[in-house]
């Protein structure tokens, strides 16, 4: 309403300019107490009683709808911030699923890592088993080449005893 009263003509001068004489009084007191809207005379306790009419018609089904509107905006909030959740709680699970997998995949790794220690431990004892037959064969060789060279050095010995000596003279 006030900005109604900002478009009308703020005094009684600057309406058009209507000999005094054409209007009757009536005509004179009704350009008093309204405002010219074109050609029609409105009443301005009219308009105030119309606009207070219409504004008590509508504004509680607009307050009405306003608190609607912002119970709506506060239940939106809540339901973005249970969806909120629901993603944390699926992205959690999410994880979990990784987790899962990882925990499977490392328990496969852990066999193959005892598979392989029970090849080493086996292939330890083999070799070790090895060192002992190839020091066995070496010390026997070592005791067999000895008994040729001890054997050489008898059928040495015999042939030089076999061997006609000179005598000696004196």
């Amino acid at each position: 309403m006030e900005g109604m009263e900002d478009e009308r003509p703020s005094s009684h001068e600057e309406l058009p300019h209507i000999d005094d004489e054409q209007l009757s009084v009536q005509e004179q007191a009704c350009m008093k107490s309204c405002a010219p809207l074109g050609d029609v005379c409105v009443d301005k306790n009219a308009v105030y009683k119309l606009t207070d009419g219409l504004l008590s018609h509508y504004l509680p089904s607009l307050q009405n709808s306003k608190r609607t509107l912002q119970e709506l905006t506060q239940n939106q909030l809540i339901l973005l911030d249970t969806l909120d959740q629901e993603v944390t709680k699926f992205q959690e699970c999410n994880a979990l699923l990784d987790l899962n997998s990882l925990f499977t995949e490392a328990k496969i790794y852990h066999n193959k890592l005892v598979n392989i220690r029970k090849e080493m431990i086996l292939l330890h004892e083999r070799t070790t088993k090895l060192k002992k037959r190839a020091l066995k064969l070496q010390q026997q060789k070592q005791k067999e080449a000895l008994e040729k060279e001890h054997q050489r050095e008898k059928e040495l010995e015999r042939e030089r005893q076999l061997t006609a000596k000179p005598a000696k003279r004196k």
